[in-house]
């Protein structure tokens, strides 16, 4: 096993792994798809895994490939979790949904939250990956930096919608 290997997390080499053996690597939307269907299927305690996808000309985020109970279609910068991670381009943990000012209740079974923002090397805003636990405090400081990498593989997959 290589260097490079040892120290991608397992979630992301499922996803390159996946890809290249589908050799989907010019599918975005099914590449986002699969993607959502990865954490949702590896990621422990998750009950939502999908994709928030900005469209520039109408200044939302419109609800991608996804798996879990139906959630909000549209969403505007700044606005809960997604927009706030959105806007701010920071990853947002959120241990508690119910603390959090302004929430999204999609499903009320959800306890905790994060949100990565997908932003290409240039800096081209393409959305956020929104990941739903029923646990409290589900997501710590190694998912964060797993799903973090988790995106930057997909990056290499995808382009704007």
């Amino acid at each position: 096993m290589s260097e490079i290997q040892r120290n991608t997390p397992l979630i992301s080499q499922l996803l390159d792994t996946w890809i290249k053996g589908e050799t989907s690597e010019e599918y975005t939307l099914a590449n986002y798809a699969n993607a959502a269907a990865i954490i949702f299927q590896n990621v422990s305690a998750v009950n939502w895994a999908g994709f928030y996808l900005y469209h520039s000309e109408t200044n939302t985020l419109a609800l991608g490939p996804f798996l879990g109970k139906p959630a909000t279609a549209l969403i505007t910068p700044e606005k809960g979790v997604v927009g706030k991670a959105f806007t701010t381009q920071e990853t947002i943990v959120v241990p508690d949904v119910r603390a959090f000012s302004g929430h999204i209740v999609c499903d009320v079974d959800s306890n905790a939250e994060i949100v990565i923002p997908i932003t290409t090397a240039n800096g081209q805003k393409i959305g956020v990956l929104d990941i739903d636990s029923t646990e409290l405090s589900r997501f710590g400081k190694q998912e964060q930096t797993d799903l973090e990498h988790f995106v930057q593989t997909l990056l290499q997959y995808v382009n704007a919608i």
